[in-house]
């Protein structure tokens, strides 16, 4: 299920974010590879979250029906973009993947994801390509991931009973694309984690 995204909350800025944002340019600026800049990027993030001066109230509201995309900045190079995910409880995301690194950081409530590896069809077998959980992770309130493409398939849900919201930054123009999903996998997934 796609977010729904509220661009005319790009427009509402507090003093953190466009710290924030000073801080992400100097670190997407330094040009170095896309697992690298993901991990300073992580760095920048980290302070800001939980910090209640960071969004503006009207990028932490949420929509009924599904999580609710927020963009708070799209820079004008497009080297990268920071958006407000709200989830309220059961909310989640299809299984997909990214068009770029990207860097997560859970500013309220807690994030669930299950992680999957993507195994190849087989010709000799006739085998279909198929998914395999490798990993379930509970992210909490302050936590911090980030990755870069390939190898970034997984499913994001709120698991727990209050709204969540999660800041995500990616080196993708995202008011331009509308999302930093690459592909929705519809393949037979083995849904036991298998680490």
């Amino acid at each position: 299920m796609a977010p729904t995204t509220d661009p005319s909350t790009a427009l509402r800025t507090t003093e953190r974010l466009t710290a924030l944002v000073e801080d992400v340019r100097e670190a997407v600026g330094k040009g170095l590879p896309p697992d690298v800049t993901a991990y300073l990027v992580g760095e920048k993030l980290a302070p800001h979250l939980g910090a209640a001066d960071l969004l503006a109230p009207a990028q932490c509201e949420p929509d009924p029906e599904r999580y609710r995309q927020h963009l708070l900045h799209a820079e004008g190079d497009g080297s990268f973009s920071l958006v407000a995910l709200v989830w309220l409880p059961g909310q989640c995301t299809p299984v997909h993947d990214h068009v770029s690194w990207c860097v997560t950081g859970v500013h309220q409530g807690e994030e669930h994801e299950r992680r999957y590896r993507l195994l190849p069809a087989d010709a000799a077998s006739g085998a279909p390509a198929r998914l395999v959980a490798t990993e379930d992770v509970v992210n909490p309130e302050g936590s911090v991931c980030g990755f870069a493409p390939p190898g970034d398939i997984h499913r994001v849900w709120n698991g727990c009973e209050k709204t969540a919201i999660s800041i995500h930054i990616y080196g993708a123009d995202i008011s331009r694309l509308g999302t930093s999903v690459r592909r929705i996998y519809d393949l037979p997934a083995d849904d036991a984690a298998s680490a």
